[in-house]
């Protein structure tokens, strides 16, 4: 219809592209449009077809707009006329955003009509329906807020100044003030906050409330800075007003804001007396109850601004604001922000008193929070918090206050699983550091010391859950063990290690799919036999003791009928006892002296013997798959 047979009309038509068929149907529709006799329809209807002015003439819309602007004034109800601005204002950023004039207009006529609300007229509807003013009076606010944005943008800073000023001229204008400081952009507002204090002062409080209007102005100087000179008496001027709120509601609504500004600009001094006065007005009748999400805001805001946790944790009244948190989840969400934050922005250990105790006990909620009905993704989360947490104390060279750090987590995060791993982890490592410290070599309290973190290990492991956790973890704390000289300790590793393969499952649970267990259990034995090299022989046991135990249960052991694991297995170990026949060992353990590393080093078994030596594998009388050594005398002794 609107088009020949040439094809579609571009994007940026002109009327001239438009057929008169087109035309004159649009005409109609305008002209029919003209009919209606009710104000209010004539003018949404139009408005709505507004776009289609392009269809007849270039100067369509620029012309139609202002004489819309003028029909609204023929609207006597202000509530409904104000929402008819809104919507023109918002059909002519559509179709026309370069035409300011027709929005500037629209904002000017409303200040014109703007007293009607406090009118006699206005009043006694509000008398007659039933309806308070504070009722009354937000139900502008949307229309007011639009049009006062569409007039705003982009609106060069003389205008901005003019519009200020002709709200200035109005009285009981804290409805349309509100609306200034929502719409108008946050650097204009931020510039002038104590002109903007100075009216809100001057406000009628009856239809709309001072800490509204305080609660603006703090969302714009949360965004940008006022100057400096100010600030200090903003921020007087604000609390003076909110601090005498009776509603802890209100309250709570106003302070949430003004926390922001006060960590922005102040010290920790003023942000404690926020939070101070926080808590006296939140706590009498538990009213902490009904404000969670504002005073978790609170919450994120002062950890945003203060990235010093011995300066957050200096704040008096930081601790206790956290114990209005009476509701276990809101708790647990506030101390996972907390630890977020820590691990975030702490860049470098920390072994103060004040940061460990506060985050243990933070630590020790999220902990508590762990039941039967917890996700496994919930827990993940909540261990890899405490593990940032765990990784960040250091106490430096005082190992063994960091060791009682370490035992003092153990007991308090006993139910998660990944947190006692890295507990392992770390106590393994402050022994390793002790023996760099030492050189290898230990004294009487050194010796005593790495004992007691390998007893630690020890101890720990069999609590875990996960057998391949347990199985790499006795094998790399044997490993430390045999580092550090604790031969018997390092036994005993190795020893649980080996009588904790026959209960691994043909299957495990890996990210919710079952898979076969048989590669892991592959890689942890050839890591187990690549230390077995290094590991000196029991002079009570005999040649070999732990190999020969090994053999025996991956013998024993239930294997898959299709799968080669087991013949890989004891691939590796003729790597193994290949190694074991070299005449220099392919690694070794400094400062080791019962870890051989030539025939003139070797074991107790060995060098009591005196000769050179072969191993092999034999299958003994009992069917079982044995280490012999093989002697020049050639005396075959089966290790079976």
């Amino acid at each position: 219809m609107c088009v020949d047979s040439r094809g579609a009309l571009p994007d940026h038509f002109s009327p001239e592209n438009v057929n008169d068929t087109a035309k004159e149907t649009c005409l109609n529709w305008f002209f029919k449009i003209a009919s209606i006799r009710e104000l209010i329809p004539r003018f949404y209807v139009e408005a709505s077809i507004l776009k289609c002015n392009k269809f007849l003439s270039k100067t369509g819309i620029s012309e139609c707009l202002p004489r819309l602007t003028c029909m609204i004034r023929g609207i006597g109800d202000p509530l409904v006329s104000v929402y008819a601005r809104a919507y023109l204002c918002r059909v002519g950023m559509e179709v026309a955003p370069h035409l300011k004039e027709s929005l500037t207009r629209n904002f000017f006529d409303f200040l014109l009509t703007f007293k009607q609300i406090h009118g006699d007229t206005v009043q006694n509807q509000l008398v007659a329906q039933g309806v308070e003013l504070l009722s009354y009076l937000p139900l502008y606010s949307p229309a007011m807020g639009w049009i006062f944005q569409c007039v705003s943008y982009h609106a060069p800073e003389a205008l901005l100044t003019e519009m200020m000023e002709r709200c200035k001229k109005l009285g009981n204008n804290a409805l349309l003030l509100n609306s200034v400081m929502s719409a108008f952009r946050a650097e204009f507002i931020a510039t002038r906050s104590m002109d903007f204090i100075g009216m809100i002062k001057e406000c009628d409080e009856s239809g709309f409330p001072k800490h509204l209007l305080f609660r603006s102005l703090g969302v714009n100087l949360a965004l940008a800075d006022p100057p400096e000179n100010d600030r200090l008496q903003i921020l007087n001027e604000a609390w003076k007003v909110i601090t005498k709120l009776k509603s802890p509601q209100d309250y709570i609504n106003c302070a949430e804001v003004w926390v922001e500004y006060t960590c922005r600009h102040f010290t920790k001094r003023e942000v404690n007396t926020v939070l101070a006065d926080v808590i006296k007005h939140m706590t009498p009748d538990r009213a902490f109850e009904d404000s969670y999400p504002q005073l978790q805001s609170i919450i994120k805001k002062v950890i945003a601004h203060f990235h010093d946790f011995s300066v957050l944790f200096s704040v008096e009244k930081f601790l206790p604001f956290l114990d209005m948190f009476q509701k276990e989840s809101v708790r647990v969400e506030v101390c996972k922000c907390i630890m977020e934050a820590f691990i975030k922005h702490q860049q470098e250990p920390t072994k103060d008193p004040v940061i460990l105790n506060a985050l243990l006990h933070i630590c020790k909620t999220m902990h508590d929070s762990v039941n039967a009905l917890t996700l496994e993704d919930e827990k993940r989360m909540l261990a890899h918090l405490i593990n940032g947490f765990i990784k960040m104390v250091s106490f430096g060279r005082d190992f063994e206050q960091q060791l009682s750090f370490y035992v003092e987590s153990r007991s308090m995060f006993c139910n998660l699983e990944p947190v006692l791993v890295q507990l392992i982890h770390s106590v393994n490592r402050l022994a390793m550091e002790t023996r760099k410290v030492m050189k290898g070599n230990h004294s009487r309290k050194t010796a005593a010391f790495v004992r007691a973190c390998v007893a630690y290990c020890f101890i720990t492991i069999p609590s875990l859950v996960g057998i391949f956790t347990r199985l790499n973890l006795y094998l790399h704390s044997g490993q430390v063990a045999l580092a550090n000289q604790c031969l018997s300790q390092a036994d005993a590793f190795f020893k649980a290690a080996i009588s904790l393969v026959p209960e691994v499952p043909k299957s495990i649970s890996i990210d919710g799919k079952l898979r076969p267990s048989e590669p892991f259990l592959l890689e942890f034995l050839c890591n187990f036999f690549s230390t077995l090299l290094i590991v000196p022989d029991h002079p009570e046991h005999g040649v070999l003791f732990l190999v020969r135990e090994l053999l025996n249960v991956i013998q024993d052991y239930t294997w898959e009928d299709s799968s080669d694991d087991k013949i890989r297995i004891y691939t590796s170990v003729l790597h193994l006892l290949s190694a074991m026949s070299q005449d220099t060992y392919l690694y070794h353990i400094d400062k080791g002296s019962s870890i051989p590393t030539s025939p003139q080093h070797a074991p107790i078994s060995w060098t009591a013997m005196g000769l050179s030596h072969r191993l092999f594998l034999c299958l003994c009388a009992h069917g079982h798959v044995c280490v012999c050594v093989c002697v020049c005398v050639c005396v075959c002794v089966c290790a079976c």
